[in-house]
């Protein structure tokens, strides 16, 4: 049987389909984990995240748990389930408080805790960064603080 122009062309359009279909799934699988970016204290160990890696964990800032020496801050975050000890070396952004919601960028260490690059915190009474609300609503332990 001889191939017309056509069926050639198909072909070609069909295996390019299929390395495509191929190289997309590839792509999902390896980045199967690594798609969200943010994790709870909870988060942290349910998922094993590997020590070094760069990811936001976030919570609620533990009340009595904020240290300060200088630029040097070590606090507490929580999700109601979990806790994960922050270390970080800086100036915390002037809405940093204890009991209120914030996200930390950087890495775990080996002991369990996180150094963390930045800090984000709220911006008004009311609020809340949104993937941090997600986790604490997950857990059951959401309180409104419209409410409160």
């Amino acid at each position: 049987m001889k191939l017309t122009r056509k069926h050639k062309r198909l072909g070609i359009i069909a295996g390019l389909g299929v390395v495509l279909a191929i190289a997309a799934g590839l792509i999902l699988y390896a980045l199967n984990d690594q798609i969200v970016f943010f994790y709870s204290p909870a988060d942290l160990r349910e998922k094993n995240v590997a020590i070094g890696q760069p990811i936001r964990v976030g919570g609620l800032v533990e009340t009595g748990s904020w240290l300060r020496e200088g630029e040097h801050n070590s606090f507490v975050i929580s999700d109601g389930a979990e806790v994960t000890k922050v270390t970080y070396t800086g100036i915390l952004p002037d809405l940093f408080r204890e009991g209120q919601g914030v996200i930390a960028e950087g890495a775990l260490l080996a002991d369990g805790s996180f150094a963390a690059t930045s800090v984000l915190a709220k911006h008004d009474e009311n609020y809340m960064p949104k993937e941090v609300a997600d986790a604490i609503k997950a857990r059951g332990e959401w309180r409104d603080p419209v409410e409160n």
